[in-house]
């Protein structure tokens, strides 16, 4: 069996990093991904925002959090964890009182997009050990899906 999940978005948070206690170390930041459309009958515009919670192992972890913040837009690719208890996505409820849904992602690669101020380039993968600055940014209409 396999699955794969790539997820385009942006930070909601700063990176927080910790470290196993073999000295392995991990990341943890969230990932908001929107989507607008027009409902077909009401024609008014409808925004729709998924949150991803994902982590980050090892070299990869440390390189994301150090150049990762709030607001930077990223590309995630890895496999989504299921929470324990319910075995789909952690259930929590919102500040207005509604359930809300994160998903786990644990990452196989991150990749930087745009620039430190998000007006440059850069990216980098979990395939190799350095932050590639220069890089062109990949825009989400050059994504295939």
């Amino acid at each position: 069996m396999y699955q794969k999940i790539i997820v385009v978005g942006n930070l909601g948070s700063d990176p927080e990093m910790r470290y196993m206690p073999d000295g392995t170390a991990v990341t943890s930041f969230s990932v908001a991904t929107n989507r607008r459309w027009t409902d077909r009958s009401t024609g008014q515009p409808v925004d729709e925002t998924t949150w991803f919670r994902v982590s980050v192992w090892g070299r990869q972890a440390e390189t994301t959090n150090e150049y990762l913040s709030k607001g930077r837009k990223v590309l995630v690719e890895g496999q989504i964890t299921p929470d324990r208890n319910t075995g789909g996505p952690r259930l929590w409820t919102g500040q207005d009182g509604t359930v809300r849904a994160s998903f786990e992602i644990r990452a196989d690669s991150v990749r930087f997009l745009g620039g430190r101020d998000d007006t440059g380039g850069g990216s980098y993968s979990g395939g190799g050990e350095s932050y590639e600055s220069g890089a062109p940014a990949q825009e989400e209409d050059d994504i295939p899906f």
